[in-house]
C-alpha cells in the first residue's frame, strides 16, 4: 500500500517498483475513478457537487469504504494471480483524511471507527505493508498544482488546496506509521528520487 499526502508522489512511486518488482505486479488506485459509483460520488464530494455532504466527514470516509468493499473480490484474485499487488492508497488513507479533518490524531477515535468499518465489518483484505511517501507539505502542493494545470479537466479539489489539512493528514500519517498499523509501515523520502530497488529488496523480504 503506497500511502501519502496529496501530491506526495504515490503514482510515481508505484510506476517505478512495478518495474523495479521481479514477479508478476498488479496495480490499482482509489478511489477509482470512472470505475466505481462510489469513486465518482468521491470526485464529486471533493469538488463541492454534493452540497453539504461533501463536508460531512463520516459520510465521505463511508464512500471511500464502500468502494474499497465493491473492490475487495478484485483485490483477492489480484493477490491471487500475481506476486505482488500495489495499491495507491488504501484503508489509512481514509483514517488519515478523516482524523485530520476532525483535528484527530492517529489514536482517536476516528482511526478506530475507520478498522471497524472497512476491517471489521466490510472485511476488506488486510495490507502486507505500507509505503509512506513523507514530503514536505509545501513541495507536495506545489506538485498538485503542476499536475492540476497538466490535467485541464481536472483541477484541485477542495482537500488539496487545503494547506491546513495536508499538514495534518502527514502529522496522522506520522503516527500511523510509527504504531505499525495494521502492518508494517516503512517510510520513505519523498522529496528525492527514492531508491526503488532498495524498496523492492524490503517488499520481498
Amino acid at each position: 500500500m503506497i500511502e501519502g499526502i496529496d501530491g506526495a508522489g504515490k503514482r510515481t512511486l508505484a510506476e517505478a517498483l512495478e518495474g523495479a518488482l521481479a514477479g508478476r505486479v498488479a496495480r490499482m488506485a482509489f478511489p477509482r475513478y470512472g470505475v466505481s459509483v462510489y469513486g465518482d460520488l468521491i470526485r464529486d464530494g471533493l469538488h463541492g457537487r454534493l452540497g453539504a455532504f461533501g463536508d460531512e466527514v463520516h459520510g465521505m470516509a463511508m464512500l471511500y469504504a464502500l468502494d474499497r468493499r465493491e473492490a475487495a473480490p478484485d483485490i483477492r484474485a489480484l493477490l491471487d494471480a500475481h506476486d505482488y499487488v500495489l495499491l495507491d492508497r488504501y484503508v489509512a488513507s481514509n483514517a488519515a483524511f478523516g482524523a485530520a479533518r476532525l483535528h484527530q490524531g492517529a489514536g482517536g477515535e476516528f482511526v478506530g471507527w475507520v478498522h471497524e468499518i472497512e476491517l471489521g465489518r466490510f472485511g476488506v483484505p488486510v495490507p502486507h505493508a505500507h509505503l509512506l511517501l513523507r514530503v514536505p507539505p509545501v513541495i507536495a502542493a506545489a506538485r498538485s498544482t503542476r499536475r492540476a494545470q497538466t490535467e485541464a479537466d481536472r483541477g484541485r479539489d477542495t482537500w488539496e488546496s487545503d494547506d491546513a489539512l495536508q499538514s495534518r493528514v502527514a502529522a496522522v500519517y506520522d503516527g500511523l506509521a510509527a504504531a505499525d498499523w495494521l502492518a508494517p509501515w516503512h517510510v520513505v523520502d519523498g522529496s528525492t528520487v527514492p531508491d526503488t530497488a532498495e524498496l523492492a529488496k524490503k517488499l520481498a523480504e
